[in-house]
């Protein structure tokens, strides 16, 4: 006799991969207990399988749809220049950094620009909200708010409220009455991203997303939830320090890996608008080991100390520690080192870090990260007015980078004389004035012209 009844499924709570029985590991993504049971997936509604018919390119009909400026110059930053109307954008950060304050303060802007703002509160009450917008000092004329998890009854609200922006905070705590699982689990989280995403598109309505952050510094959930929007932003930051940093992992409206730059007060999150000054407020100038770096974030160029620690090790092997740039690539310059211009680094301990939080990606650190460590290895203070970019081979060559003109103005208007940068990067497209550049064309040359 056949059994009757709903059959379950194990799903994995990182990958999203599915199997008929429990395991401890997941055969997808290798995660360990994160298999959960959930119950299959039933059959979408009709909006979701509504018949289509094909267009070719050019009979699609163009719609142009303005950018709402917040006026808050960071967030129109992150954004790509403003909120695209209709766009999914997905806030994630760590609890307690600060992402309810700050879409909370942008629903204010938003309400008092006229556009009426619907603020869902799924983990606190109306009444809490409240309390924080007072803190902040908001007036709240055309904001909303709404404490509810049931995705069915959100979307019912919002047809009848006919919002200009949705806020839902947050994604783990809204369910779907047509799943058994919990909140939070992946079924329930992509169903609801597709209900929030149809209702998006089809009422030209931006929607903004809060997500939690696992302890591996991940989106909690599936990676799919990020797939589904339009808009991905992370908030970094440590918490004992006041300024908190917005990254764009994914943007379909405009430029990724932009960076904003706040400062977390008694009134909200201020924006910087000179975010070198900030990483650059206390860095010791005659300190050996210190240098300067400017990097890209996005279109944006922002001034920052590297430090380097390179002391007599006590152990038979010596300890490699990086903080805000790759370890990896922290051991591929050290073995550059030691073998193309001769520096004894394996009897020595050698710790990297970059000064204000800030993690570092891009080739163009790896002078900078040369001359920190050379200059504590020999305990000899860099020149306090250079700045140092480019990108460093295996076999010492010093390669050109982007954005060298971008890099040079902002080190002259921060009152540095002196650059470093590859040979490759000179003429600079654009001259500037004030500034007397140094290219280079190997890390041997580069240690020479500093007299080392």
């Amino acid at each position: 006799m056949a059994r009757t009844g709903s059959r379950t499924i194990f799903v994995c709570q990182a990958c999203g991969a599915g199997s008929q029985k429990w395991l401890g590991r997941c055969p997808s993504c290798g995660e360990w207990d994160t298999l959960a049971e959930e119950s299959p997936q039933p059959s979408l509604p009709d909006r979701f399988s509504a018949s289509a018919t094909a267009l070719s390119y050019s009979e699609v009909e163009k719609q142009v749809f303005e950018r709402i400026v917040t006026g808050n110059s960071e967030v129109d930053r992150v954004l790509g220049g403003g909120i695209v109307p209709g766009s999914v954008t997905l806030l994630g950060g760590e609890p307690g950094i600060g992402k309810s304050t700050l879409l909370l303060q942008i629903a204010e802007i938003l309400s008092s620009m006229g556009c009426r703002t619907l603020y869902v509160a799924g983990e606190e009450s109306a009444q809490q909200i409240k309390l924080r917008g007072d803190r902040l000092g908001l007036r709240g004329n055309g904001l909303f708010i709404l404490g509810e998890t049931s995705v069915g009854r959100i979307l019912e609200e919002s047809e009848r409220l006919s919002p200009g922006a949705l806020v839902v905070d947050s994604i783990q705590t809204v369910y779907s009455e047509r799943f058994d699982s919990a909140p939070g689990s992946i079924g329930q989280i992509r169903e609801c991203a597709m209900e929030f995403l149809s209702f998006a598109k089809k009422n030209h309505v931006p929607v903004f997303l809060i997500g939690h952050i696992t302890k591996e510094g991940t989106l909690a959930g599936p990676k799919a939830l990020e797939h589904i929007v339009d808009v991905v932003l992370y908030f970094e930051g440590e918490r004992h320090q006041n300024h908190k940093l917005i990254r764009t992992v994914k943007n379909r409206f405009g430029p990724a890996n932009e960076l904003g730059v706040f400062e977390m007060t008694s009134g909200g999150l201020r924006c910087v608008e000179n975010a070198s000054q900030l990483f650059l407020a206390e860095r010791s100038e005659k300190s050996p080991g210190s240098s300067v770096i400017c990097a890209m974030e996005g279109s944006r160029p922002v001034l920052v100390e590297i430090q380097a620690l390179v002391s007599q090790t006590n152990f038979s092997t010596a300890r490699r520690m990086a903080n805000g740039v790759d370890p990896n690539r922290v051991a591929l310059l050290l073995a550059m080192l030691e073998k193309r211009v001769g520096l004894h680094l394996l009897g020595s301990d050698v710790y990297v870090n970059v000064a204000g939080g800030l993690d570092l990606a891009e080739p163009a650190i790896d002078l900078a990260l040369v001359a920190a460590v050379v200059s504590s290895f020999l305990d000899r203070p860099l020149p306090p007015e250079s700045v140092t970019f480019g990108e460093v081979g295996l076999a010492g060559e010093v390669r050109a980078v982007s954005h060298p003109h971008v890099r040079v103005r902002e080190a002259a208007n921060m009152g540095f004389t002196t650059v470093f940068l590859p040979r490759g990067n000179v003429p600079l497209p654009e001259a500037v004035k004030g500034v007397r550049l140094e290219p280079v064309e190997s890390v041997t040359q580069f240690l020479d012209v500093l007299g080392f």
